[in-house]
């Protein structure tokens, strides 16, 4: 009989002490696999999601709430600024991009965001099928909203109001699926992305009716000031017609120069005209995503925002960096729980195996009797205990990872960025951390065995 069938037939003897040292191995390793896990998509799904974005503006509130809501996609807004507001940024020439989105409603608990095509610059998109929208109600799909709704091109679909799965579902403004997004490894992947004009339709803001309004407004206006410009032409020459004796040809050159000269001004009191218009509009955004020039704008466009306008400036690395500050802790605490119960698995198996060893130690001086070596007995006790925390091990990273797949499906879909059934490369050390506690634990009863003697044992018995 070789040393496993042993190994095996001892292990079946002393279930009671063995299943628990099996427990307590699967629990520790079970809590070190989600720990790493999550700390380690949920960093990497950061990183991700805020290398390409150096700063978020968007209504004043929480920083970290503004953070999460329009960059990670995981919090309601802190509110709408005003787009007018918002567009004046992009003058800036610290500022390379200035994305805006537009946030309200949801697909299934995909987030759908309204945008525009610069959106796509900023994260670095390609398309794996079809290509941008060209009107509103026309939504391109990140791919993993792709695969797990089983959408392809020319699919309608519904978005429903709010920020939550089961609210109320726009019927009247079905979308048209006409691009799908390779994968990015980013939040992108699980959102639903359309213009802003489809956002604001859907809420009943009418843009196009304003921006008609708008357009005749400053045409109005224009025509307004040139028939007054035109009637003090008229006028001025009337009076030079009554002053003949002054009217000569360089006189005339005068006149057409001034009012070329007032041309300029004319065309600055229409754009003053135009802009008062668009402040007015009243058509809004959550946020605006920004990349900056150099590295030096993160000292003056936070500062000017803050300072200077109605909205609020949030620096992603900042927040990121305060959220892993507060979550530390919990993960700290929950890593030093979980080798806690490695080393109490430990000292379970050495117990286990040490107390064995007197009630086996009659079987093991016949063993020696019929030819086994010391070698043998003591090889034997350490696969015993190998063979332990084995068993403990996969059943840990098997509990781990059903116990992360139960989690991601209570997430939103939107936040759901964990891969529960893929094997990270940390888990193998995991699991031969809890070997080398097996065999640490069986060390000791293995040296008993070793030192056996067959006169003393069989002479006492």
């Amino acid at each position: 009989m070789n040393t496993i069938n042993l190994v095996w037939k001892n292990i079946t003897q002393q279930w009671g002490s063995t299943l628990l040292s099996i427990l307590l191995t699967s629990f520790g390793v079970a809590i070190l696999s989600s720990i790493y896990i999550t700390s380690d998509t949920f960093e990497k799904q950061l990183n991700n999601n805020s290398k390409q974005v150096d700063l978020v503006v968007g209504a004043k509130g929480s920083p970290l709430q503004l953070i999460l809501s329009a960059l990670y996609h995981v919090d309601n807004p802190t509110g709408n600024i005003k787009l007018a507001e918002a567009e004046k940024l992009k003058t800036n020439p610290f500022i390379e991009l200035a994305v805006p989105i537009s946030l309200g409603d949801n697909f299934k608990g995909h987030r759908i965001v309204g945008t525009d095509a610069t959106f796509l610059t900023l994260y670095d998109l390609t398309f794996d099928q079809g290509e941008i929208w060209k009107e509103s109600y026309q939504v391109v799909l990140g791919s993993e909203t792709a695969r797990k709704n089983k959408l392809k091109i020319g699919d309608q679909i519904h978005g429903a109001h709010g920020l939550a799965e089961n609210a109320h579902v726009h019927e009247e403004h079905p979308f048209t699926v006409v691009g799908i997004l390779k994968p990015s490894g980013s939040i992108v992947d699980n959102l639903l992305i359309a213009n802003l004009a489809s956002v604001w339709d859907i809420h009943g803001i009418h843009h196009e009716e304003e921006h008609d309004h708008e357009s005749h407004a400053i045409e109005e206006q224009a025509h307004d000031h040139e028939h007054v410009h035109e009637h003090d032409d008229e006028h001025q020459h009337d009076d030079e017609h009554g002053h003949q004796h002054k009217q000569d040809t360089p006189q005339t050159e005068d006149v057409t120069t001034e009012i070329v000269a007032e041309r300029p001004q004319q065309d600055l009191f229409i754009k003053s005209i135009g802009d008062d218009i668009e402040q007015d509009k009243g058509l809004e955004i959550t946020a605006l995503l920004i990349k900056f020039t150099s590295p030096a704008a993160i000292g003056v466009i936070p500062k000017l925002v803050n300072q200077s306008t109605s909205m609020q400036a949030a620096s992603p690395a900042l927040e990121t960096a305060r959220l892993f500050s507060l979550l530390g802790v919990g993960i700290d605490s929950l890593e030093i729980l979980a080798y806690v119960i490695m080393i109490i698995a430990g000292l379970s198996v050495f117990i286990s195996l040490y107390n064995a060893l007197k009630d086996r130690k009659y079987d093991l001086a016949i063993m020696r009797t019929l030819g086994a070596s010391k070698i043998k007995l003591f090889v034997m006790l350490i696969v015993e205990g190998l063979l332990i925390t084995s068993i403990g091990g996969i059943l840990g990273l098997a509990l781990g990872h059903i116990g992360l797949y139960f989690i991601s499906t209570q997430t939103s879909q939107s936040a759901d960025f964990i891969q529960a059934f893929r094997i990270y490369n940390k888990e193998w050390l995991i699991l031969l951390m809890a070997c080398l506690i097996g065999i640490v634990a069986s060390i000791i009863p293995a040296i008993k065995a070793y030192q056996t003697t067959i006169s003393t044992i069989l002479g006492n018995k």
